[in-house]
């Protein structure tokens, strides 16, 4: 049975929700989100929580049921505080910057790279770094990989787009022949 579940979720004052059969409605400051609910999972206002219930002890609605609470809780921080990821750019000549709403990158290619942000996400550029943010986590998380996905970190020199506190294993580069080499060759 899960754990996660089992625990109510708390509204803030500053919180709206809105709840159906198939879906919950969350409202704050940010924005507005919709959680879908799965079959087998029931969700309902007690006081200022929201309680995630199984409908049917199948395996679809017991994996659902703590999957449904984090949502809700994503969900609420999201249009509360917001979600956020930061990248940081590393290489010699290696730079980002805002056209517009899109970022365009300049990471060693023939040609600059344009990211197009979809509705809801915002980018940030400072000193080599960029801030990717918004009110669902799922898709602010999609983005950072998106762009981190246009040049990731290699392993040898580092160069390339990280997320902030990533660390890079790197590797030795090639080593030097022997001198003299192996028996016979010449």
């Amino acid at each position: 049975m899960s754990r996660i579940g089992k625990l109510p979720v708390a509204v803030p004052k500053d919180v709206t929700i809105t709840l159906t059969d198939s879906a919950v409605t969350v409202k704050g400051t940010k924005g507005e989100l919709v959680v879908a609910i799965p079959q087998g999972v029931g969700v309902s206002m007690e006081g200022e929580t929201l309680v995630a219930k199984k409908l049917r002890n199948d395996r679809s609605a017991r994996a659902s049921h703590g999957t449904i609470v984090a949502l809700l809780k994503n969900a609420i921080i999201g249009v509360t505080k917001g979600w956020q990821k930061q990248l940081e750019l590393s290489g010699v000549g290696y730079r980002a910057a805002l056209t517009g709403t899109n970022l365009t990158l300049t990471v060693g290619f023939s040609h600059p790279v344009t990211v197009a942000p979809p509705n809801g996400i915002t980018f940030a550029v400072t000193d080599g770094k960029i801030m990717v943010s918004g009110i669902d986590k799922y898709l602010v998380g999609q983005i950072a990989a998106t762009v981190r996905g246009v040049k990731p970190p290699e392993p040898y020199k580092g160069k390339g787009i990280k997320y902030t506190g990533e660390h890079i294993r790197k590797k030795a580069g090639k080593s030097a022949k022997a001198v003299g080499g192996a028996p016979g060759a010449k």
